[in-house]
């Protein structure tokens, strides 16, 4: 059913499935699929995702498994990218993405065939986590409460629209965007085709809302994160508009009225 968004009764609607991350998160239910080395392969539900790779140093976001690690230089930095795609294997091309960095490297696990987390993520996460302890390099938790500039994190924008079809082709041509795998319709999300950008979603409104932002940032942080996110976010001039859907996520707004969302697996499951 759809819901109001930042406790504004009538001003915009958000159906569950959308509101609840990306067609990636949404997939996030639990099935059980072919896997071609493996037998087979389950997709796992958030708070399964979330559970498996806790301990190792990983958080889900999105339909992701994520960790950053802290690295000294570039050539580390390679290193460690290439010790996790060498225990990834013949996995590493369909399930790990590599941002490399010289001060660190975020690694993030997800089945491109399937637009989730699977059994096999988990594994590779586990894999992963024991090659760079090997190497004496940190891998406890991803940069929650260590003095980081801030943890790992996804990024989404939301972009309030009467008739969303008629506006998508607009913003998939301006921001050179693609479908996401699986999402063709004429209201699905928007993804940068080379995975630097934030994803483009679309929220449906029942009618306009003068005066107020049409477009919002959604920002996707691991749940043991976003006490601290949302404490400093109001301790720097901002206020709570709602947390009538918490811990799925919390609606913020600047002293001017402009919003966003902080966002978290949390609170989405059946």
């Amino acid at each position: 059913m759809p819901t109001d968004h930042a406790g504004a009764p009538g001003n915009s609607k958000i159906p569950d499935r959308v509101k609840l991350g990306r067609v990636s998160d949404v997939r996030q239910t639990g099935l059980t699929v072919g896997c071609e080395d493996a037998g087979m392969e389950q997709i796992l539900s958030r708070q399964e995702a979330s559970e498996a790779v806790h301990d190792y140093g990983w958080r889900f976001l999105l339909g992701t498994l994520r960790t950053a690690v802290p690295v000294g230089s570039l050539a580390q930095a390679i290193g460690l990218a290439a010790d996790a795609i060498a225990v990834c294997g013949s996995n590493a091309d369909r399930h790990l993405r590599v941002d490399a960095r010289p001060q660190r490297v975020v690694l993030t696990l997800q089945s491109l065939d399937h637009a989730a987390v699977t059994t096999r993520d988990v594994e590779l996460a586990r894999r992963i986590s024991a090659a760079v302890n090997q190497t004496g390099l940190l891998m406890t938790e991803p940069e929650i409460g260590t003095g980081a500039p801030r943890s790992v994190q996804l990024l989404e924008i939301a972009i309030d629209a009467l008739g969303i079809a008629e506006i998508r082709p607009f913003w998939k041509a301006v921001l050179g965007y693609v479908d996401e795998a699986g999402a063709k319709g004429p209201e699905d999300p928007l993804v940068d085709p080379v995975g630097q950008g934030p994803a483009i979603w679309f929220q449906q409104m029942d009618r306009a809302r003068p005066q107020r932002n049409r477009i919002h940032f959604d920002i996707c942080v691991p749940h043991d994160e976003a006490p601290r996110r949302i404490e400093a976010a109001l301790a720097a001039g901002g206020r709570l508009v709602s947390a009538t859907r918490a811990p799925a996520f919390w609606v913020l707004a600047d002293v001017e009225g402009n919003e966003a969302c902080v966002t978290t697996w949390q609170g989405r499951d059946d």
